[in-house]
C-alpha cells in the first residue's frame, strides 16, 4: 500500500511542477506584456498630449525620458534584492507600483505631474524588468530554459507589435489617458495569477547585504551618463551640459569601482563576470539592442520623408520584424536548447547583419517586395539572437546571483537602446547634412530626398559591419578561451 502510494505522488509531483512552471510564466509574461506595450503606446500618444496639455514637443519628451531612466537608475538595486529576497513578492510590488501609477498617470491633471507619475511607473517596470527573467530561469530545467525565455520574447514583442495598433484605437475612443488606464485590469490580473498561483520563489539561504554607498555611485553614474546621452538627441542642446554629464558620470564610475573593490558585500559580485560566456552575451546583448533601437528610429525616416508613405502605412511596415520575431522566438529558444544557445544566437546576429546591409541598399524605387526581402532576415536575426543570447547569459550565472544578472541583461538592453538612437541619429544627421548643398543649420527633415537616401544607407552599412565586427570579436574570444583546454574538440567542430 506505502509502495503504491509512493509511486502514486511520484507520478503527480512532475504534473504539479509542470503545472507551476507554466503558471511561472503566464505571470511573468503579464507585466512583461504591459511593460512592452506601455514603451510603444506611450511613444504614439505624444503629439496629442502635447495639444492637450498645451506644452511643448521637448517637455513632453520628459514623459519618455522619466520612465526609462527610472528603470536604469533602478533595475540593478531591484535585481539584488531579488537575490536577497523572495522574487516573487519584489515581483508583486513592483505590478502593484506599476497598476497603481499607470492609474496617476490616466488622471494627472498637468504634465508636471505626468512626469512624475511616469518615473513611479518607470520604479515599478524596473521591478518586471530585472526579475521576471530570473523567475522564469528558476522555474524551468536547463534543458526548457532557451524555450522559456523564446516564449517572453515573443511576448514582448507582441507588446511591441500590438502598442500602436493599441494606442490608435484607445486615443480615438477616449484620448490619451485609456493608454494609461488600460493597464490597471491587466495589472490587477497579473497581480492576481502572480499571487495566488505562481509557486514561492527560491530564496538564497546564504545571508546577504545591500551596498548602500555602491548603490548610490552607481546611480549617479547612469543618471549622468543617460542624461548626457539622451540630450545628444536635442536639436539645440547645450554641449557644455552634456560634457558635463558624461565626465560626472565617468567619475561616478570610478568611485563606485573603488568602493566595490573594499567592500565585502558589492552590489555586484565581480566573479560573474569572469565567465566569458555572461561577459560576451552581455556585450553582444548590448550592440544587438542598439542595432534596433537605431533601425527603429531611421526606418521611419525614410518612410515618411522619402517614399512619402502615410503614417499608417509606415505603421504596418514596421509591425512586420515584431510579427516575425512572435513566431521566431520561441522557436529559437528550442534550437538554442538542442543545438546550443550559442551557434543559434550567432545565426541570429549574421540574419540580422545581412537584413541591415539589405536595408542599405533602400533608395527611392524601393518596392513592398524590395523591403519584404531585407526585412525578413533582419526580423528573424532578432528572434533567433534573443532568447537564446537572453538563455546563456542566465545559464552562466551563479545560481545564487540570477537576481543581479537578470538585471544586468535588462540594463545592457536599456543603454543599448539609450546609446543606439543618438548616435545612429548622429551618424544619420552628418552624413545627410554633409551630402546636402545647403546651409548646414538646416533641419535634416528638410534635406533633399538624394540626402537622406544616402544617410539612410550609410547608417545601416555602418550598423551591419558593427554587427560584422562583433560577431568576429566573440567568436575569436570564445576561440581562444577554448582552444588551450581543448584544441582537438576545437578542430572536430
Amino acid at each position: 500500500m506505502l509502495e503504491t502510494q509512493e509511486t502514486k505522488f511520484n507520478y503527480l509531483k512532475p504534473e504539479i511542477k509542470t503545472s507551476e512552471k507554466w503558471w511561472t510564466i503566464l505571470g511573468v509574461s503579464v507585466g512583461v506584456f504591459i511593460f512592452s506595450l506601455d514603451v510603444y503606446i506611450v511613444n504614439l500618444a505624444l503629439p496629442v498630449m502635447v495639444e492637450s496639455f498645451h506644452t511643448t514637443f521637448a517637455v513632453s519628451q520628459w514623459i519618455v525620458l522619466s520612465y526609462l531612466l527610472a528603470i536604469s537608475i533602478f533595475v540593478l538595486s531591484v535585481a539584488k534584492l531579488g537575490d536577497m529576497w523572495s522574487k516573487k513578492r519584489l515581483y508583486i510590488i513592483g505590478m502593484i507600483v506599476f497598476t497603481i501609477s499607470s492609474l496617476l498617470c490616466g488622471i494627472a491633471p498637468n504634465i508636471g505631474f505626468l512626469i512624475a507619475f511616469r518615473a513611479m511607473q518607470g520604479l515599478g517596470a524596473a521591478f518586471i524588468s530585472g526579475l521576471g527573467t530570473a523567475m522564469i530561469v528558476e522555474a524551468f530545467p536547463a534543458e526548457e530554459r532557451g524555450f522559456a525565455l523564446g516564449i517572453r520574447a515573443g511576448v514582448f514583442a507582441l507588446g511591441m507589435m500590438l502598442g500602436p495598433t493599441i494606442g490608435g484605437i484607445l486615443i480615438s475612443i477616449g484620448d490619451w489617458p485609456l493608454i494609461f488606464l488600460i493597464n490597471v485590469p491587466i495589472g490587477i490580473l497579473g497581480i492576481v495569477i502572480m499571487a495566488y498561483l505562481v509557486p514561492p520563489s527560491v530564496v538564497n539561504g546564504k545571508k546577504q547585504y545591500f551596498d548602500i554607498i555602491g548603490t548610490i555611485f552607481i546611480t549617479l553614474m547612469l543618471t549622468c551618463f543617460i542624461l548626457g546621452i539622451t540630450l545628444l538627441e536635442e536639436q539645440n542642446y547645450d554641449l557644455n551640459l552634456i560634457l558635463f554629464l558624461l565626465f560626472s558620470s565617468i567619475i561616478a564610475f570610478g568611485f563606485f569601482i573603488l568602493v566595490e573593490m573594499q567592500t565585502l558585500h558589492p552590489i555586484i559580485d565581480w566573479k560573474i563576470f569572469q565567465s566569458l560566456e555572461l561577459t560576451v552575451g552581455l556585450g553582444l546583448r548590448f550592440i544587438g539592442n542598439l542595432v534596433i533601437a537605431g533601425a527603429i528610429f531611421i526606418l521611419p525616416f525614410f518612410f515618411q520623408l522619402v517614399k512619402q508613405y502615410p503614417p499608417d502605412t509606415t505603421g504596418l511596415l514596421l509591425a512586420i520584424p515584431p510579427i516575425i520575431i512572435v513566431l521566431t522566438a520561441p522557436i529559437a529558444g528550442i534550437l538554442s536548447d538542442k543545438f546550443g544557445s550559442r551557434i543559434i544566437s550567432l545565426i541570429g546576429l549574421v540574419l540580422m547583419a545581412i537584413g541591415c546591409f539589405l536595408i542599405s541598399t533602400f533608395n527611392t524605387k524601393l518596392t513592398i517586395v524590395n523591403y519584404m526581402i531585407a526585412i525578413v532576415p533582419y526580423g528573424l536575426g532578432i528572434g533567433m539572437f534573443q532568447s537564446p543570447n537572453n538563455s546563456a547569459i542566465m545559464g552562466a550565472a551563479p545560481k545564487d546571483s540570477l537576481g543581479i544578472t537578470s538585471g544586468l541583461l535588462s540594463l545592457s538592453r536599456i543603454l543599448g537602446q539609450t546609446v543606439g538612437v543618438p548616435l545612429v541619429g548622429a551618424i544619420f544627421s552628418f552624413v545627410t547634412l554633409k551630402n546636402t548643398q545647403l546651409t548646414r543649420n538646416i533641419d535634416v527633415t528638410t534635406a533633399p530626398i538624394a540626402s537622406l537616401v544616402l544617410g539612410t544607407q550609410i547608417t545601416f552599412l555602418f550598423i551591419a559591419i558593427l554587427l560584422l565586427v562583433s560577431i568576429v570579436v566573440a567568436i575569436c574570444l570564445w576561440w581562444f578561451k577554448e582552444k588551450p583546454v581543448s584544441p582537438e574538440k576545437l578542430i572536430s567542430d
